[in-house]
């Protein structure tokens, strides 16, 4: 009895201490308000929706991991005898960085799984933002008014690359120098102050003693702060403009439905967090990473055989291997286009283009208005046929990074498999664009002939007169509602001849982008409720 009373007045002084703080708390700051929309807040249950935390979460076991590290690695480029726990390797001269990083994997307790989280972690974090930004680019979630939101995506993916070059080249191990020769050769590559951008970067002739001290700062100060205020910053938008959402009952372009915050989001969001922290941890113990101990130290006239660098950059990798050895030397000034042009024009052009991307689609359809409803994929061919011709062509480059190793497995010429890999990457996303957009519009066909006959019951029945049949059954409500409510605009009306150049453009490329298409068929009724459900929400949302 005395426990229980003693038990109850310890909980009502830590109530009456929880509200005397919140209170004095929310008379200086917006608490109330911003507890009022947070826990108001509308969360989407689809699973694709699930990979921008998937990202959120890399990012902090990456913050948590590199923490660690930090703790333990010396960025300095001194040379010493090695004399630590690794034996193969005792009596060589290398760096402080190379040695430090040797001692976390063999002498610091748990450094050699921390160190293997965190590097899984960032693969898995640049990862789920390119397939993040892909669901959002297929389902049309860039449009107004998300624009500046695909902004703030892209850089971070941009920064995400940056983040994981850094952290690559930090070790100073023979494989990452062997990237950092390369990242030598594209910035001297670029006419006029390539030279002084090499000497400024490492503060001499290649390989330097100031580069990797520089990264380390990059690595640990400058790019993560930069991470962290844009996660913010689009963490804030998500809530303002609240999330888009899959056509299906109840959900229209007016409105947002979802579950609270609390407690289903928050239960559900924790434990998916320490899942994907258990999956990294299982992926850190048993899967190998970087072992940079069989690599050994950086040495500018030495190069890795089978030097590969992590995925996400070895699109660039690919470039350079098959761009033609194109040079020239106007005035006696070298002009290296076979680097220039791969490593430096096309990840600019293709970065500008994803960063353009939403106005342009705009400008061809003319559309001025909100939308908060997803697209299906088959429901806009040319723009999913984009979308996978540019993956074809990422994946063509991706593969002829590694040509060599390929050549040596499969047996055959490297200049074979280059000139190979030369067509693929021009024919390959033709192709791909032409077979994405023709099975799209089969989808869309298939989806007509589901309204139109139902679902095969797989029942066969014969008629008196001895004909042969299989009886359907029409699709449910919840399917029918999602085929019909779909918002495709119409090609742009074609210019008068003596229109300008630009409007007959722009109405060419509407007409190329919306002509093809299957039409669903709906009574009248059902075209003015899917007209409803998918009107600008310039009135307000639903109730």
């Amino acid at each position: 009895m005395l426990f229980r009373k003693t038990k109850a007045r310890m909980e009502a002084r830590a109530r009456q201490s929880a509200m005397t703080g919140y209170v004095a708390l929310d008379r200086r700051l917006p608490v109330s308000e911003l507890a009022k929309e947070l826990l108001r807040k509308a969360f989407p249950d689809h699973w694709t929706f699930l990979l921008g935390e998937i990202a959120l979460y890399g990012f902090v076991i990456l913050v948590l991991t590199g923490t660690y590290l930090t703790l333990f690695f010396d960025p300095g480029m001194t040379e010493h005898v090695y004399q630590g726990a690794y034996a193969p390797l005792r009596g060589l001269r290398v760096t402080d960085a190379y040695s430090s990083t040797l001692d976390i994997s063999f002498d610091v307790r748990g450094g050699l799984l921390i160190r293997q989280i965190h590097h899984w972690a960032a693969l898995v974090f640049v990862a789920a933002i390119g397939v993040h930004m892909l669901r959002i680019f297929f389902t049309g979630a860039f449009r107004r008014p998300r624009e500046v939101n695909w902004f703030v995506g892209v850089t971070l993916f941009l920064l995400a690359l940056l983040e994981g070059f850094c952290g690559y080249s930090l070790p100073d191990d023979l494989l990452s120098g062997t990237g950092l020769r390369t990242a030598n050769t594209i910035v001297q590559s670029i006419p006029v102050v390539g030279t002084y951008l090499s000497f400024f970067f490492w503060r001499g002739p290649f390989p330097g003693h100031a580069l990797i001290p520089r990264l380390y700062i990059v690595h640990v100060l400058f790019v993560p702060g930069l991470l962290i205020a844009l996660i913010a910053v689009h963490l804030i938008m998500v809530v303002y403009l609240k999330h888009t959402q899959w056509a299906e009952r109840g959900k229209t372009n007016r409105n947002v439905v979802g579950q609270p915050m609390v407690p289903q989001f928050t239960a559900k969001s924790t434990g998916f967090f320490f899942m994907i922290f258990g999956a990294l941890t299982v992926l850190g113990a048993v899967a190998q990473i970087n072992p940079i101990w069989n690599y050994g130290p950086f040495r500018a006239d030495q190069v890795a055989t089978d030097a590969q660098p992590d995925w996400y950059v070895g699109f660039l990798e690919g470039a350079l291997r098959i761009m033609p050895p194109w040079e020239n030397a106007p005035g006696g000034h070298t002009l290296m286009w076979n680097v220039f042009l791969p490593a430096v024009v096309l990840p600019a052009l293709l970065f500008l283009v994803m960063y353009l991307y939403p106005f342009f689609e705009r400008w061809v359809t003319g559309d001025l208005m909100e939308h908060h409803l997803c697209d299906r994929p088959r429901d806009r061919p040319t723009r999913t046929g984009l979308g996978v011709a540019a993956i074809v062509f990422y994946a063509v480059l991706l593969l002829a990074g590694g040509n060599d190793v390929t050549a040596f497995a499969f047996r055959v010429s490297v200049n074979t498999l280059t000139w190979i890999y030369r067509v693929a990457v021009v024919v390959g996303p033709v192709l791909a664009f032409w077979v994405t957009k023709r099975i799209c519009l089969a989808l869309q066909a298939h989806d007509r002939e589901l309204l139109t006959e139902g679902v095969e019951t797989g029942k066969v029945s014969q008629d008196v007169s001895g004909g042969i049949g299989e009886s359907s059954r029409p699709i449910p409500a919840e399917h029918r509602y999602r085929l019909l409510v779909r918002d495709i605009p119409r090609p742009l009306p074609v210019p008068g001849p003596d229109a300008a150049r630009r409007h007959r453009l722009r109405a060419a490329l509407s007409a190329w982008y919306y002509r093809d298409r299957v039409e669903m068929p709906a009574t009248t009724e059902q075209r003015l409720q899917v007209t409803g459900r998918t009107a600008d929400p310039v009135a307000g949302p639903e109730e």
